[in-house]
């Protein structure tokens, strides 16, 4: 099983318009509800490849709810824990012109420390179930800086590999736990480690701790670099629709390779197959199949022989 961590969960909400257009009113040509946040995201991909995955993390009050609702609806296993603040909510307005997504992310809830006890207390039963642990997306308010990095030890110890995606401190904080692998985009990467060049950037990454870093590069796919090697992965060609998605699914697929012991190529190769799938859904958590299967053979791997890996 794989378990994912979602301690700012949210009900996703997406708009399609045909054109985004600052100071103008927009016609919503269709609209999506959905539970949300990176964790859960990620779950819903797990589910559609198959591969069983449980959902915790904290949500409260009504919009709490709505998100426990719809995940049973989905059909995927709700551990998420009950806290005292309402859920967020979250925005994203696609425009169908040029795919472009533009996203509103509220804070989240203030998390007091009893439902963080209660969180970490759920945590350390299911995490004995878990062959691999996804932590994503950013922290509530209350939490501190090391949540993820608590996390991590938590989850070493029990036996579970980790997967971090996450920004900012809450990066720079797990990487002291030694997680096995860490995922930031091109932007987080640079922004933690003032490196613009994405093969410093993970170097930097590793010296603090992590495992294996896997720089996701949008369009141009990804770079990873761990104790086995370095490698560039590239997608055939680029698609048109809303990103937004496209990490969670990276995710997923390096989550669900983990698990199964597979190589790096093949997790790379996966990841990025499955990544480029989701764009063109409209609502993160989706990946269109058809497209999934004809990238599984056509994207490519390039083994860049770094000789500082270590």
């Amino acid at each position: 099983m794989i378990l994912t961590v979602t301690l700012n969960a949210a009900l996703d909400v997406t708009y399609e318009v045909d054109a985004l257009v600052p100071r103008d009113s927009h016609r919503v040509r269709a609209a999506y509800e959905r539970a949300g946040g990176k964790g859960v995201n990620v779950a819903r991909v797990l589910s559609a490849l198959g591969t069983p995955a449980t959902v915790t993390g904290l949500a409260g009050g009504p919009t709490g709810q709505l998100i426990r609702d719809e995940l049973r609806a989905a059909g995927l296993r709700d551990e998420l824990v009950p806290m005292a603040g309402d859920s967020r909510r979250t925005v994203t307005v696609v425009s169908r012109e040029d795919g472009d997504a533009t996203v509103f992310n509220q804070p989240g809830p203030q998390v007091n420390p009893v439902s963080w006890a209660d969180f970490t207390a759920r945590f350390a039963r299911l995490v004995r179930e878990a062959a691999v642990v996804v932590l994503s997306g950013s922290l509530p308010p209350g939490l501190p800086s090391d949540a993820y990095a608590q996390l991590v030890r938590s989850a070493a110890g029990a036996g579970a590999a980790t997967v971090v995606d996450t920004s900012g401190p809450a990066l720079l904080a797990a990487l002291a736990a030694g997680p096995d692998v860490v995922k930031p985009n091109a932007a987080e990467i640079a922004k933690v480690t003032g490196h613009q060049d994405v093969v410093a950037a993970a170097e930097a990454l590793r010296a603090l701790g992590a495992q294996a870093v896997v720089a996701s590069r949008g369009p141009e796919g990804l770079y990873a670099v761990a104790p086995q090697g370095a490698w560039r992965a590239t997608p055939p060609h680029r698609l048109s629709g809303n990103p937004t998605g496209a990490g969670d699914a990276c995710v997923a697929a390096l989550a669900a390779s983990l698990a199964h012991g597979d190589p790096w190529p093949v997790r790379l190769r996966e990841a990025v197959a499955l990544s480029a799938a989701a764009v063109p859904c409209p609502v993160a958590g989706d990946v269109d199949a058809d497209l999934y299967d004809q990238f599984r053979t056509t994207v490519s791997v390039e083994n860049t022989h770094a000789s500082h890996v270590h």
